[in-house]
């Protein structure tokens, strides 16, 4: 028996496929080429069903082994154009009597008549309708001559309201500028600036002198308030982007720039005047250098670096310092060490508190730890907590305290450390507002035990010290 090999027969069976495809169906001639180009060729190149021309819906195609995609056009939307001119549309109106002038009565009628026309399709002729829209336009003539104007009548509070909304000049209430100050200086911010200037003045191993204190604190009150006015007026744009920071005497426009500028300088130069003259001139260039440090550096690091941060600390730490100085007239290890307790401190304190302003210092372009580097704000946080405990430790060897101080701020340090701590492992709000809180009566605590715990001052004149005479 003969046996044809399998490729002749089904190329055998192709053809028969093809010739019946070409006598049944001449339409379909495309189709049966695509149905021979199965066979040829490989199988993932095969055409599919939606191919096949006898389909309603084709979509893709495929010519010269390339494939392309055709989409159904989109049907251009039909408008329809009434010409005035047009004929085949008109309104129906109704004849009406000529009026006279004089006559009153008639005036109602057209209102009636021009309130009831509809569109209809007539066949009237050209001369019916140009009379017809003659005696509309008549009849419009007539009630635009007898009708009285309309005049809107503006109330007192629309009045109000809008003027309200357009540009007048600015006016200051006398009675608001005391609380517009406050609120410019930063007063709370600056009375924690003058207490810690007030605990440095304090620990100081010299004699209290009650008017070098006045006179200090008043100047370094003065200072601060000059930074903080000036660095709101720099700040503008940017705090009314931020919830913290939008309800500020600047951003409202209850004072202008001129006059915030104005109460800096008032503020600033005798302060710095006070301390340079009064105190002495070393306290004088430490309330400079942080005016200078604050409103120069610290202020636009805040949108160009993460080191705002440290800044800032530098710039929390003079005040104590100038403190010491004012009452000592030098600059000695124990004004350094509280300068490293305010730098310390800072770090827990304020980034326990951007944590959860996060979203109002990226709102206003911001750049701290807290919203750039999420983790360095926690582990920094934590080791500058710990890094009280240190500090508390090296008091008694500068002869700053006493030994008793370390032991008794063991405990509120490791507190904070803890709450730190939490913070670092959750990194939640509650844990963060916890820290915050906790620092807050933390640095008072700390400076009122290092003061009980104050090493006494040792006169010249205590017999301790040998004689003079056994001196020389």
């Amino acid at each position: 028996m003969y046996k044809a090999p399998c490729s002749r027969l089904s190329g055998l069976v192709g053809v028969s496929v093809k010739q019946k495809l070409v006598q049944s169906v001449p339409r379909c001639n495309q189709t049966a080429r695509s149905l021979i180009q199965l066979h040829r060729r490989d199988p993932s190149n095969w055409l599919t069903y939606q191919h096949l021309n006898f389909l309603k819906r084709q979509y893709v195609s495929k010519n010269n082994s390339e494939l392309h995609q055709r989409a159904i056009p989109k049907q251009a939307p039909v408008l329809t154009i009434v010409d005035e001119r047009d004929d085949s549309v008109e309104r129906q109106v109704q004849r009406i009597p000529t009026i006279e002038p004089v006559v009153t009565d008639t005036v109602a009628q057209p209102e009636e008549v021009t309130s009831k026309p509809q569109p209809e399709i007539s066949t009237l002729k050209p001369s019916t309708e140009g009379a017809a829209v003659q005696n509309d336009s008549v009849s419009r003539t007539v009630l635009t001559s007898n009708e009285t104007p309309h005049v809107h009548e503006e109330s007192e509070e629309a009045r109000e309201a809008r003027l309200d909304k357009q540009w007048k000049q600015l006016k200051v209430d006398v009675a608001d500028l005391p609380d517009i100050y406050a609120k410019l200086s930063k007063i709370k911010l600056t009375a924690l600036v003058v207490t810690t200037a007030a605990a440095g003045f304090a620990m100081a191993p010299v004699p209290f002198d009650p008017i070098m204190f006045f006179v200090a604190s008043l100047g370094t009150g003065l200072a601060s308030c000059t930074a903080n006015s000036i660095n709101q007026y720099f700040e503008v744009p940017f705090d009314s982007n931020m919830n913290r920071t939008k309800n500020r005497p600047l951003v409202r426009g209850q004072i202008s720039p001129l006059h915030a500028v104005s109460f800096a300088l008032a503020c600033g130069v005798p302060g710095v005047a006070l301390l340079t003259l009064g105190v002495n001139p070393l306290t004088g260039f430490l309330g400079a250098l942080n005016i200078f440090l604050y409103t120069c550096c610290y202020t636009p690091l805040k949108r160009l670096s993460i080191a705002n941060t440290w800044v800032g600390a530098v710039v929390g730490a003079i005040p104590p310092i100038m403190g010491w100085t004012a009452a000592t007239g030098c600059l000695e290890p124990g004004a350094l060490l509280l300068g490293g307790f305010l730098y310390s401190w800072q770090f827990p304190h304020f980034n326990a508190l951007s944590w959860n302003l996060r979203e109002d210092y990226s709102r206003g372009g911001y750049r701290m730890m807290s919203v750039t580097h999420p983790g360095m704000c926690k582990r920094v946080a934590l080791r500058h907590s710990v890094g009280l405990i240190g500090l508390s430790t090296l008091a008694p060897v500068l002869d700053v305290t006493t030994w008793t101080f370390p032991a008794i701020s063991l405990p509120i340090n490791l507190y904070i450390s803890y709450l730190a701590f939490r913070f670092y492992r959750k990194g939640d709000r509650s844990s963060s507002r916890k820290l915050f809180f906790c620092s807050l009566w933390h640095l008072p605590m700390l400076l009122l035990l290092a003061l009980t715990c104050k090493k006494p001052r040792r006169d010249p004149e205590d017999p301790a010290l040998p004689p003079a005479s056994l001196v020389s």
